[in-house]
């Protein structure tokens, strides 16, 4: 069996992301998304979360230190594991539940330092993150490259392609980014999340899930799934 998770990061930076991550799973093929806890619309990506109780919302943690995300500086561990374990308490605050799986924004966990104190509140909670699970993580449906703008990684036609060439037997997660555009959000990366919602929920993206047998799943259908799989 291929099963696909498709995640959108970065939920509660923007109302417009908020948006576009929740048309994405109504209207499109998108299964899970993460939440970033300290941001300006996370009490509204939390509500929004509750009218979609298939949609599964997962922890997208965002350290700053000094002005620099995922930065180590001079603070000590035992600062980071208070602050990886106060993010996930508000996440329970906010959307009522533990989160279903755990992540970073712009992969920030996989700093030598922070990556310990990921995996072992991952164990703690029994949560998979990313990139340490049996959901391989496969990221390449972006729209830059080089620092340049390319629409053509994320059209239909290359999401296809992704699904024909690199989604393989097993659990694989596919990270995307949609969104609206916000003017109350300047970001390098804002057309191109609108280009990744609409192939999100283009028809024809639904109909080569089902010529490549790629059954659709979300991080909350994980375990279930891996009991599945012959020993």
């Amino acid at each position: 069996m291929k099963w696909l998770i498709v995640n959108g990061d970065d939920f509660g930076v923007s109302r417009g992301i908020n948006g576009g991550i929740i048309a994405a799973h109504r209207r499109g093929i998108l299964t899970s998304t993460s939440l970033i806890v300290n941001a300006p619309w996370s009490e509204e990506a939390a509500w929004l979360s509750r009218a979609v109780p298939a949609l599964s919302v997962g922890l997208h943690v965002h350290i700053v230190s000094e002005g620099r995300e995922g930065a180590t500086g001079p603070i000590d561990d035992d600062s980071y594991r208070a602050e990886l374990c106060r993010q996930f308490f508000r996440f329970q605050e906010l959307v009522g539940r533990p989160p279903t799986h755990l992540d970073s924004h712009h992969n920030g966990h996989r700093n030598p330092r922070l990556l310990p104190h990921f995996l072992a509140l991952a164990r703690q909670y029994g949560l998979p993150l990313r990139e340490h699970s049996p959901a391989r993580y496969f990221s390449k449906f972006y729209g830059q490259w080089g620092g340049e703008t390319h629409l053509e990684q994320i059209g239909v036609e290359s999401l296809v392609r992704i699904f024909e060439t690199e989604v393989q037997e097993g659990v694989t997660e596919l990270s995307c980014h949609p969104g609206y555009v916000d003017p109350d959000f300047p970001s390098g990366y804002s057309a191109e999340r609108e280009t990744e919602l609409r192939t999100l929920c283009d028809p024809i993206v639904r109909q080569a899930l089902a010529v490549q047998q790629i059954q659709l799943v979300s991080f909350r259908d994980l375990g279930a799934l891996l009991a599945e799989l012959p020993r």
